[in-house]
């Protein structure tokens, strides 16, 4: 994300400045009744991470609601329980449906709680409950690591237990992810380093996801590339505008950052590039880049006051993502970054 205001220029040739997970599902017991009642999941919202979904269901004899989940901080959406059965889920995320969802599901007389993951990339589930918890093998809070493409059974709960609310918050990547010191490329083709908002930046740099993130300010239509060999976990590309900082949005809207590539790298880390132009997305999940491999195009969509890439490279810390210092080199050597001081002169892009 980028500042309300103009972007600024990094003081020095190589002395530049500038650097969130996902949502939940959620679903409510109500007491047993002859049928049950399944409510409609609300829309997706979050960041640069997966964010938490929530369903309304009950789980009474024998029929039950199945739930599923949306996008980086809180998805959510469902499926009522006469929809036919779900098929094995695919790295690409169909259209309508949520990064992750929640599935309840009839088994040996009680129900099975499963996280259904449709990135192309392993995700970190938990499921929590509302209310009085219900009675569950294995107790909750459970957390689960879910597979790219991958379903898991997360708890099994007991019939006839009502009254709790169910949550399925997911974050993205392996909480086992030991980062390597390597060194990232310049991430944009045939255009000068200038730095909006670098570390630490006020406007939307301040929390632990971003806090180490950069955005370098470029025309829009400037090639992205790949700061480094990956796997393309996740796409979003619906994005045609951007929104005005001004008007108070949700910075846990998945349409804050508008158009977005996330590449999970080898070690568990992932780099996100977002704000790209519309149509500026080039490739799809499950696909593997290599280093300085054009990704897309910048552009100006989602939470953003001026045309620019927000690069941030990101780490699962144990159901939160934690932003990390990087090195980078740019066309004229090494890349330092720093907090951009509030002296510093204007730049266009």
């Amino acid at each position: 994300m980028c500042p309300p205001g103009v972007f600024r220029k990094a003081r020095g040739a190589q002395s530049m400045t500038a650097l969130r997970p996902m949502p939940a599902t959620c679903a409510t017991l109500p007491r047993a009744r002859a049928s049950i009642p399944t409510a409609g999941a609300e829309p997706a919202s979050s960041r640069h991470r997966l964010g938490i979904a929530c369903v309304l269901l009950a789980i009474c004899l024998p029929t039950l609601g199945h739930a599923q989940t949306p996008a980086w901080r809180e998805w959510s959406g469902m499926r009522t329980a006469s929809s036919p059965a779900a098929p094995p889920p695919a790295p690409q995320r169909s259209a309508g449906l949520a990064p992750v969802g929640l599935e309840l599901r009839p088994h040996a007389g009680g129900v099975e709680a499963i996280a259904v993951n449709r990135l192309a990339g392993p995700v970190e589930v938990m499921l929590v409950a509302d209310g009085v918890p219900p009675s569950t093998h294995p107790g909750l809070p459970a957390r689960a690591i879910v597979p790219g493409g991958g379903r898991v059974i997360v708890a099994s709960l007991k019939a006839g237990t009502g009254g709790a609310r169910l949550r399925l918050p997911a974050v993205p990547g392996l909480p086992t992810a030991r980062p390597r010191d390597v060194t990232y490329v310049y991430p944009l083709r045939d255009a000068p380093v200038h730095v909006g908002q670098g570390y630490g930046g006020g406007f939307s740099h301040a929390d632990s996801e971003n806090l180490h993130a950069v955005d370098f300010a470029v025309a829009p239509g400037t090639p992205v590339l790949a700061a480094r060999d990956g796997l393309v976990m996740q796409v979003e590309s619906d994005a045609t505008a951007r929104l005005d900082p001004r008007l108070g949005h949700d910075l846990d809207d998945d349409r804050a950052r508008g158009n977005f590539i996330r590449i999970l790298h080898d070690d568990g880390t992932m780099a996100l590039y977002a704000h790209l132009q519309a149509g500026g997305v080039l490739v799809g999940a499950g696909t593997r880049v290599r280093r300085g491999t054009v990704i897309g195009f910048s552009g100006n969509t989602g939470l953003s006051a001026a045309p620019h890439l927000h690069f941030v490279v990101q780490a699962n810390r144990g159901m939160r993502l934690e932003s990390l210092p990087f090195r980078m080199t740019g066309p004229d050597g090494p890349l330092r970054f720093a907090r951009v001081g509030v002296d510093a002169e204007p730049a266009a892009p």
